[in-house]
């Protein structure tokens, strides 16, 4: 498989024009890769533009490819979104990296009342930016041509307001449903956003005001999962019932 770069801005060359690396991913390319004058690589924006090309300039600071095919890849009809809570050490970056390389959509940061990791304002912008960098890396590391967006963190109040318009999945190990008895017709064309609760899972009240709002409490077998695997492990058995796998 050839190797996969991904540029910060939309990629409108079609067949036949080139693109010029520059910055960290010229770098990347050239010196880490080491891509040679010749190769084939395949480029895409995050956002759908799959191109490959032929490497015809490598240096340092600038590659260029001349471009041989595009395809623009359209977003999936229904979108997964990972709801992850904060979690301590780097457990929450663990989902983050896993669920984008598994296929998340959309991954949105949790400040759970559980969650002993807290975003302060001085480590929200940080904390973001940290996580928006692990999803771009991994997405790279998949090929993939959409890479997930990650908003800001949400509360639980914010949560509970989206849960009219999303179709929204809470991770409980003691819920009585079953995610693989879930049938993706449910969501009537909705997104699906998966909530995943932090260490010592998802406080009682949450759990409440989550299911009063339209929150369908779902568990994964019969073992519990770490807030690490357990986004991860439900993507895998969504993109299975939707056809994605």
């Amino acid at each position: 498989m050839a190797l996969h770069f991904v540029v910060d801005e939309r990629l409108d060359a079609e067949a036949g024009q080139t693109v010029t690396l520059t910055g960290a991913e010229a770098h990347h390319a050239a010196t880490v890769r080491r891509v040679r004058v010749g190769e084939t690589v395949t480029l895409g924006d995050g956002a759908g533009a799959w191109l490959e090309g032929t490497c015809e300039a490598v240096a340092a600071r600038e590659v260029v490819v001349r471009v041989t095919t595009r395809e623009d890849v359209p977003r999936q009809p229904v979108r997964i979104e990972l709801v992850q809570a904060l979690a301590k050490g780097d457990r929450d970056e663990l989902a983050v990296q896993a669920s984008t390389e598994l296929g998340a959509d959309v991954i949105t940061p949790w400040q759970a009342a559980r969650s002993v990791s807290r975003w302060d304002a001085a480590k929200r912008e940080k904390g973001v930016a940290r996580w928006r960098q692990i999803a771009r890396e991994a997405g790279k590391q998949a090929h993939r041509a959409w890479l997930p967006e990650v908003g800001a963190p949400v509360t639980t109040v914010q949560l509970c307001a989206r849960a009219a318009t999303t179709r929204m999945l809470v991770l409980e190990p003691t819920a009585m449903v079953r995610l693989t008895e879930w049938k993706p017709e449910q969501t009537d064309g909705r997104d699906i956003a998966l909530v995943v609760g932090p260490e010592g899972g998802i406080d009682a009240g949450e759990l409440n005001s989550l299911e009063a709002a339209g929150a369908t409490l779902v568990r994964l077998g019969d073992h519990v999962l770490r807030t690490s695997t357990a986004g991860p492990a439900a993507i895998a058995v969504l993109s299975a019932s939707l056809g994605r796998w």
